[in-house]
C-alpha cells in the first residue's frame, strides 16, 4: 500500500504520531510516498522530523490559533478573523492538496487532524479514501462524556472535529483506554501511537520535575513559582524558534528548545512531568509511570486534561502551579492496564488500514466492472 500524510502542525503530538505510524508502515513493506504539512508563520518544522520522515515534505498555510498578547490562551475571536481574512488563500490550498493527491496516487490519505484536508474532500471529493486519526476523533464518540465546560466551547470543538474528517472513510480514535467502537459514526477506538523509544525506555526516579509549554508565556509563570522554590530543579522545553538550544534561567532552571531524544530522556529521568495537556506528551508520561500536572491552554486540551483524569494521569491546574504536582508525588499508583493497552496500537491500527484498502479495491473492481 502507498500512504499520504496530511498533517496539522500545530504543536509536536502530530508530527510525533506521524513519525511513529511512518515506521509502522515500514514495518509492514508498505510506503509513505509524500507529507504534506499545514503550518503557520509563526510555528516551523521541528529539526526532529525534518530529519527523520525522510520523503518529500511539502507545507503550505493552514488556519491556525493565534496566542494573546501574554502568548498563552489562544485568542479565538482574532484567530477566527485572521482566518477569515486569509481563507482565499486557504482555498488555493485546497486545490494543492487536491494535486498531490492526484500527483502521488496513493491508495490511502492519512489525516492527522488538518482541517484543510476535510474541507479538500468536503469541496473536491478526492477519489481516494481517507482515513482520520487522532484522539480528536473520540469527542465524536456518542459515548464520551465530556467535562462541564462551556455548551458553545463544546459545540465548536466537535464541529471543528467533523470539518477536519468530512469525506473519510474511517476515524482512528487515539485513545488512553479501550471502548467500543461507534460503528454508525465510522470510529474506530485504538491505542495511541508511541515511539519505539518511547516503548523501550526504563524510567527511573529522578529529582527533577520536567516539563513542556507550546507557548512561551507560560515561562514566566514557571519562573515565578521556581523563585518560590529555588531548591527544585526544573528541565522545561519549549519551541521558540529563535531560542538558543539551552537556556539556564537560574541554576536550577533550565529551558530546551524542543528536541525529541533529549525531551524523553528527561521525560525517563523525571520525578513528575508539568504539560498544557496535549495528548502525545500525557500518553508518554503515563507510560513511563510518571504523574502529570495538566494545565489545559484551550477547550481540546480541557478535554485532553479531564479525559486523562479517567485513567489516573495526575491532576488539572488552571496554572502552572507546581506544588499541586508535588503534593501527589507520595501517592501516585502507575497505570500498568495503560502499558497493555499500548502494546496493541500497531495490529489494531494496521487491521483498520487493511480493510479501508480491501473495501477501496472491491468499490473500484465493482465501479470497473458495472458503469454506470
Amino acid at each position: 500500500m502507498k500512504f499520504l500524510f496530511i498533517i496539522q502542525g500545530e504543536g509536536r503530538g502530530h508530527f510525533t504520531q506521524a513519525l511513529v505510524m511512518k515506521e509502522m508502515i515500514g514495518r509492514h513493506g508498505d510506503e509513505v510516498v509524500a507529507c504534506l504539512v499545514g503550518k503557520s508563520p509563526s510555528r516551523q518544522l521541528p529539526d526532529y522530523f525534518l530529519t527523520k520522515m525522510n520523503v518529500p515534505l511539502l507545507p503550505f498555510d493552514s488556519p491556525n490559533f493565534l496566542p494573546t498578547a501574554q502568548n498563552k490562551r489562544p485568542d479565538l475571536l482574532k484567530s477566527t478573523l485572521s482566518n477569515l481574512i486569509h481563507f482565499p488563500g486557504f482555498v488555493s490550498n485546497m486545490m494543492f492538496i487536491r494535486k498531490k493527491i492526484k500527483e502521488y496516487k496513493p491508495d490511502i490519505v492519512i489525516n492527522f487532524y488538518e482541517l484543510l484536508a476535510g474541507l479538500t474532500y468536503l469541496l473536491f471529493s478526492p477519489s481516494v479514501p481517507m482515513v482520520c486519526i487522532g484522539h480528536q476523533y473520540m469527542f465524536l464518540h456518542h459515548k464520551f462524556r465530556f467535562p462541564q465546560k462551556s455548551a458553545i466551547a463544546l459545540f465548536s470543538l466537535r464541529f471543528f472535529t467533523r470539518l477536519t474528517s468530512f469525506g473519510s472513510v474511517r476515524k482512528l480514535a487515539l485513545s488512553f483506554y479501550p471502548m467500543a467502537d461507534d460503528i454508525r459514526r465510522s470510529i474506530s477506538v485504538v491505542p495511541p501511537l508511541l515511539r519505539s523509544d518511547v516503548l523501550n525506555r526504563q524510567p527511573v526516579a529522578g529529582e527533577y520535575i520536567h516539563g513542556y509549554v507550546l507557548n512561551s508565556g507560560y515561562i514566566e509563570d514557571i519562573k515565578k513559582w521556581q523563585q518560590k522554590h529555588p531548591e527544585e530543579k526544573l528541565e522545561f522545553f519549549w519551541d521558540k524558534k529563535d531560542a538558543e538550544e539551552t537556556v539556564n534561567i537560574t541554576p536550577n532552571l533550565t529551558l530546551h528548545r524542543i528536541n525529541d531524544k533529549k525531551f524523553l530522556y528527561y521525560m525517563a529521568g523525571c520525578k513528575a512531568y508539568s504539560t498544557t495537556a496535549g495528548f502525545e506528551s500525557v500518553c508518554e508520561a503515563v507510560y513511563m509511570q510518571k504523574p502529570v500536572l495538566m494545565v489545559p491552554a484551550h477547550i481540546e486540551q480541557e478535554c485532553n486534561a479531564w479525559d486523562a483524569m479517567k485513567i489516573g494521569a495526575g491532576v488539572i491546574s488552571n496554572d502552572f502551579d507546581l506544588d499541586k504536582l508535588l503534593a501527589i508525588i507520595p501517592e501516585y499508583t502507575p497505570n500498568t492496564a495503560f502499558r497493555r493497552w499500548v502494546s496493541h496500537a500497531e495490529s489494531l491500527i494496521y487491521a483498520e488500514f487493511r480493510e479501508v484498502y480491501e473495501n477501496s479495491n472491491c468499490t473500484c473492481e465493482a465501479k470497473t466492472s458495472y458503469p454506470l
